[in-house]
């Protein structure tokens, strides 16, 4: 080999060398989600929560529903740097990390008992936003045609019913008529385990009713947008069927957009609940959640503000975490961004 030949082949084998594997889009996802400092800050708070309401029993000093009359409206000495209008009348205690409320509850017990609401509600809503508008849109892009045009007039119809005035009809309807049967009724059967649940199975209920839509036509328009891929139409023609086509070929293309539109509308199902438990359409006493203990706190927030700001601070903290984990997601699942830093 001469000199000129080995000189020529060096730099390529130097380029060959200095490729690096590529990355799959899930790790780099991954990786940018990590790079995001919002994200991960509110990714790290939603773990926190999660672990404070899982183990509210070991980590909440107090059971959330005893009540100790003595010492109602107790507070802390620290608190009264932040509040020094309180001096005059108010009773401190250090055995209330927070304070206590009108009867006598330990408000820091009651916020982290208040977490597992907030965190099922968050849970609970967008499987149940998923699954209906997921499947209905999906049959709907998928099949399109004038079936498409009757499920999307549907959906229009829906759309027409003001959402939260809907959800506090149908929650007034279910806590007035249910709540005296005789037993052995499947209405009866229904209360029952809404009582045990501590009134959230009718939340549920009123947000699975309304919350689906927009998934319905965000799945729509993915589906159409998707249908007639190159991919799609070989998996059609070497005679795939429909619904195999959906599972393995549509969704898992359709998947990422559909997980951060519900993620970035958890806030909006935590806000809904926290507002029906302050006008009183909530969960059921005494179970602790943030929106009921605010409607407490609202009615003495001059004299002891904190009833009423700590609830206020961990909804705010808990829905900005979402929201941050949100855009994240977003971010981090665009396939616009992946490569860069």
């Amino acid at each position: 080999m001469t000199a000129g030949s080995k000189a020529n082949s060096t730099p390529i084998s130097q380029d060959i060398s200095a490729k690096r594997p590529s990355e799959s889009l899930g790790r780099d996802a991954v990786r940018r989600l990590m790079r995001n400092r919002a994200a991960v800050l509110g990714l790290a708070i939603i773990v926190l929560l999660a672990f404070m309401a899982l183990f509210a029993n070991v980590v909440a000093p107090r059971p959330f529903a005893d009540q100790v009359l003595v010492d109602n409206n107790k507070v802390p000495q620290w608190l009264l740097t932040i509040f020094p209008g309180m001096k005059g009348y108010a009773k401190i205690s250090n055995q209330y990390a927070l304070g206590a409320d009108y009867v006598g509850r330990d408000l820091f017990s009651r916020i982290i008992y208040g977490a597992r609401i907030s965190l099922t509600v968050a849970l609970i809503a967008p499987l149940l936003s998923l699954m209906i508008g997921v499947v209905f849109g999906g049959i709907s892009g998928y099949v399109g045609g004038r079936t498409d045009n009757i499920m999307m007039r549907i959906v229009d119809v829906l759309y027409g019913f003001p959402t939260l005035l809907f959800i506090i009809l149908l929650m007034a309807f279910f806590r007035g008529t249910l709540s005296h049967l005789s037993p052995g009724s499947f209405a009866y059967a229904l209360s029952s385990l809404d009582a045990r649940m501590g009134g959230l199975l009718f939340i549920f209920i009123g947000i699975g009713l309304t919350a689906w839509e927009t998934m319905a036509r965000l799945t729509r328009g993915q589906v159409l947008s998707v249908r007639r891929k190159e991919y799609v139409e070989a998996a059609r023609t070497i005679g795939a069927a429909d619904g195999r086509i959906m599972a393995k070929h549509i969704l898992p293309n359709i998947l990422g957009p559909l997980i951060v539109a519900e993620t970035l509308a958890i806030p909006g199902y935590i806000s809904l609940e926290a507002f029906l438990s302050f006008i009183g359409l909530g969960v059921n006493p005494p179970t602790p959640s943030w929106g009921a203990m605010i409607s407490d706190g609202a009615q003495v927030v001059r004299s002891y503000p904190n009833q009423t700001i700590f609830p206020a601070l961990a909804l705010a903290i808990t829905m900005f975490a979402f929201n941050f984990l949100g855009d994240g997601l977003r971010d981090a699942l665009d396939p616009r961004m992946r490569g860069t830093q």
